[in-house]
């Protein structure tokens, strides 16, 4: 054997974050988390950031300045190395090379990219848009497909799978852009009449929205109009739901080598200082779930069961993290599922795994080999 062979390069993985969502700033606090975790003396890394104009950009390979500090958010402007030209990902499939492009300048290959850790989340990289990209261009990535990352993005059609496999959801009503738009007086009797039915208060939210952002709780009629106008900042479908008096239960689903398995549940406390578990009590001021939630043997076997379940319907892969009401009746309801959980260090996916023997770097890990393992296209 010759004293020059190279041993084999180490599998490129390219983590993409930002993003033109609402939720930039918490796809950056979740890439940075990710960053830190990755086993660099087993994989290259590259980072990528879309900025929120959808510029995607080479850089820092910085996690400490992708964390909240002092109460702001980071985005990928400040990380980026250049405000001009852009990262460019071939869609030929015989081609996984990644070039930098910049005015003026010869563009620069930055090597082929084996695998991309997309954290992105809400629309434009959680919703199947970004999965679709990575599908033409033949690049393995951690996570959800096209239709399952679409479906459970959109909460009107994830909640109609979720019926259609026999799982329990609770009432909610959609209002549709064209409704709105076009007879908002209309589109407003349908909400009362729901609220007849149901009772108030109701959230009103972005039906493509994620975080707990653009979501309002409202108590009665008077309220309603400006609740409604804040869910269309983030989405022109709003979705209605009404409240469910119980306790919210979390679990998360892992991909493994036999099949997806549920973590221990977590329970998210009520906040004393939020009318409920909103973003700033889930990013800014840091309300901690109880890992594992007390809710006995039998009520846990039931949850895992029914997350896995929420996985398979939607023909989930890697990872989901399903968020359950168990009411006052002892009985289950499936709220939504997340296929991007945050993985920020307060986030509940990552401590329901960590309580459940799997570590922050081992679930990383165990995310990117699966997606290695996977082929892209019908599967």
């Amino acid at each position: 054997m010759s004293e020059n062979t190279q041993s084999p390069r180490k599998p490129r993985v390219a983590v993409v974050f930002g993003g033109r969502s609402s939720e930039h700033a918490i796809s950056v606090v979740t890439a940075g988390a990710v960053l830190s975790a990755i086993d660099r003396d087993k994989y290259d890394v590259l980072p990528i950031g879309i900025t929120t104009d959808g510029r995607w950009a080479l850089t820092a390979d910085a996690p400490e300045r992708m964390a909240i500090a002092d109460r702001a958010l980071p985005n990928v402007a400040e990380l980026a190395e250049s405000t001009e030209g852009g990262v460019v990902l071939s869609v030929d499939p015989a081609n996984r090379e990644v070039v930098l492009t910049a005015p003026g300048t010869v563009p620069r290959a930055l090597g082929e990219v084996d695998v991309v850790f997309p954290m992105l989340h809400g629309p434009y990289g959680e919703d199947g848009t970004l999965q679709g990209l990575l599908e033409l261009s033949g690049v393995p990535y951690v996570g959800a497909g096209v239709l399952a990352s679409a479906v459970g993005q959109d909460k009107e059609y994830m909640k109609r799978v979720f019926v259609s496999f026999g799982l329990p959801v609770g009432p909610y009503e959609v209002v549709r852009p064209r409704e709105w738009e076009q007879n908002p007086a209309a589109a407003r009797k349908k909400i009362v009449e729901f609220a007849a039915e149901h009772g108030w208060p109701l959230f009103v939210k972005p039906a493509r929205g994620g975080s707990s952002m653009g979501i309002t709780k409202v108590d009665d009629l008077s309220g309603l109009d400006e609740a409604i106008e804040e869910a269309r900042r983030h989405d022109p479908k709003i979705l209605v739901e009404s409240l469910l008096r119980g306790r919210e239960i979390e679990c998360g689903v892992l991909e493994f080598e036999d099949g997806p398995r549920a973590s221990v549940p977590a329970e998210i406390p009520p906040v004393t200082d939020h009318d409920f578990y909103d973003f700033e009590a889930k990013y800014i001021d840091s309300a901690s779930g109880i890992v594992p939630a007390p809710i006995g043997d039998e009520a846990t076997a039931e949850i895992q069961r029914l997350a896995v379940a929420a996985y398979e319907a939607v023909s989930c892969e890697g990872l989901v993290r399903a968020d359950f009401f168990l009411t006052e009746d002892g009985d289950f309801v499936i709220n939504e599922i997340n296929t991007m959980p945050g993985f920020t260090p307060i986030s509940m996916y990552p401590r329901m795994w960590q309580e459940s023997g799997v570590s922050y770097p081992e679930l990383v890990d165990r995310l990117i080999q699966a997606a290695l393992t996977r082929s892209t296209g019908l599967r």
